[in-house]
């Protein structure tokens, strides 16, 4: 896990830069001895933005870059010069990543959009010059405003895999042949739980050059929305995906019960879940004769579409990306 280039959790200090203080001067000049108050008003501080970039979809630039610190703004002059604002620092973060206030855990904003900005620390504003409170009563003010102060505080920025369909099944359902056999995607595959330990994406085309982008979620396991096994880890990444794809192997000793515990801990992790569009697979059918997938359909959950596939054989690959497909643009 260490040596994983997939990071989606990282905590980062951020500090906004103070806003520059205002002038207080007065104009002289060789033929103009009482020229009145020319102070000019401080910069602004320069603020830290995240920034939407689809070409990202991890957050491993930002794990080693703990603090990060704008500039502040500059200083008002005489002859009305304002002060400069303090440069600002953008912080590209990959589309689905959500900002939150490290202590409390405050939701601040989520990036969903190529080129979106938030202001994550506001720099301060800059003060006003003495130029600024000139009045009739007051027509030689002798003071200025001081810069505000920027913000600075931790924040954690956790990234949600936007994709079409999330893969949701317990380990060794079969979620990473699948990807690897109908998309460019090369997730590692191996026969012991587990194996997949970060999420995958892939594109799968359809007919016509039509494409949709899959997820392939590490397995969950019984109890996960209690930190069991991955746990909440990658619970979230399922939140951001369109569609639900559940997957429960053919030799699995009762399929309708394996799909119920999956509901159970997305519905315990948030209930929200269970909104989305659900379609069921059973994988590995080539395990199975038709004789057994008629006994098996009988017991199916009969609220969800299913379809019988095999990745290693091919079957029921097509069906169902047309399935999928279908229920996406419906």
């Amino acid at each position: 896990m260490s040596n994983s280039n997939f990071v989606d959790y990282v905590r980062i200090f951020c500090a906004s830069g103070n806003g520059g203080k205002g002038s207080v001067h007065l104009r002289r000049e060789k033929f103009i001895p009482k020229g009145g108050p020319d102070g000019g008003d401080g910069g602004r501080g320069g603020n830290v933005i995240l920034r939407g970039n689809s070409q990202y979809w991890t957050l491993i630039h930002l794990k080693y870059r703990k603090h990060v610190r704008a500039d502040h703004g500059g200083k008002g002059s005489g002859a009305l010069c304002h002060g400069a604002d303090g440069s600002d620092i953008w912080l590209d973060v990959p589309l689905g990543t959500v900002a939150r206030v490290a202590d409390t855990g405050e939701f601040l904003f989520e990036i969903t959009k190529d080129g979106e900005e938030v202001v994550l620390a506001k720099g301060g504003r800059g003060g006003m010059g003495n130029a600024f409170f000139k009045s009739a009563t007051n027509q030689t003010p002798r003071y200025s405003q001081p810069g505000e102060e920027g913000t600075e505080n931790w924040y954690i920025l956790e990234l949600k895999i936007l994709a079409d369909v999330g893969l949701v099944g317990f380990p060794n359902a079969g979620k990473s042949t699948l990807l690897s056999a109908i998309s460019a995607a090369k997730p590692k595959i191996a026969d012991y739980p587990f194996t997949t330990l970060e999420p995958n994406l892939g594109i799968v085309e359809c007919r016509d050059h039509k494409s949709f982008v899959m997820a392939d979620i590490p397995g969950i396991i019984e109890g996960a929305h209690e930190g069991r096994g991955l746990g909440l880890r990658f619970l979230r990444h399922i939140e951001r995906n369109s569609m639900l794809l559940f997957m429960v192997p053919a030799d699995s000793k009762d399929i309708a019960g394996e799909y119920k515990i999956l509901l159970r801990e997305l519905k315990m992790y948030n209930p929200e879940l269970l909104d989305k569009d659900r379609i069921l697979a059973i994988t590995k059918s080539d395990l199975l004769d038709d004789e057994l997938v008629k006994m098996i359909k009988r017991h199916l959950p009969r609220k969800i579409p299913h379809i019988f596939i095999s990745s290693i054989t091919e079957s029921g690959l097509e069906e169902l990306k047309d399935l999928l497909w279908q229920r996406l643009n419906s």
